[in-house]
């Protein structure tokens, strides 16, 4: 199995693979807000894998590098094999999208048929995380769920809820 990159490894992969530098940016503020989100889960007994959730924050957007469109997680992943990155960071940066993409969705899509939903708790948070960066900033969670809502994913938007809702309970805060 390919070992994680560390931090500098990860960032240097970015830039190897001509991210833009705002796409650096937001993937360094989703990895400082996961490894947040990452270490309270810690400490009230969740087992997390602190290593795998900094590597899937810095990678997670690896295919922004070539498409800014919904299938950039695809297209991260292809580039992570390449680079010959683990499975577990391969399934952060396919399931990331969306707050993941349904059997339905993939098929409308055109996409090969997989799991595009989050699953192991890493999974969870690096997408949660993500959905709570706006850019570089913490934005409130209904500000995105919002923003699906009026773009018209109204499925979407209730798995970010429903996302929202799972991690806070893990926190023990309200949601």
């Amino acid at each position: 199995m390919a070992e994680l990159p560390n931090r500098e490894q990860a960032i240097q992969i970015l830039k190897q693979q001509n991210c833009p530098p705002q796409v650096i940016q937001h993937c360094l503020a989703v990895t400082t807000l996961a490894l947040e989100i990452a270490a309270k889960l810690q400490t009230r007994g969740i087992k997390i894998s602190l290593p795998l959730v900094e590597a899937g924050g810095l990678l997670h957007d690896l295919g922004r590098a070539k498409s800014h469109e919904v299938n950039h997680g695809l297209i991260g992943v292809q580039m992570g094999k390449t680079l010959g990155l683990p499975d577990s960071l391969l399934d952060i940066i396919k399931r990331h999208v969306g707050a993941g993409i349904t059997h339905q969705e993939a098929q409308w899509l055109k996409w090969p048929q997989d799991n595009y939903i989050p699953t192991t708790i890493e999974e969870k948070v690096v997408c949660y995380a993500d959905k709570r960066i706006d850019n570089d900033r913490v934005v409130p969670i209904d500000e995105e769920i919002r923003k699906l809502q009026q773009r018209g994913y109204p499925e979407a938007a209730e798995r970010v809820r429903r996302l929202h809702v799972e991690i806070t309970q893990l926190l023990g805060e309200q949601p």
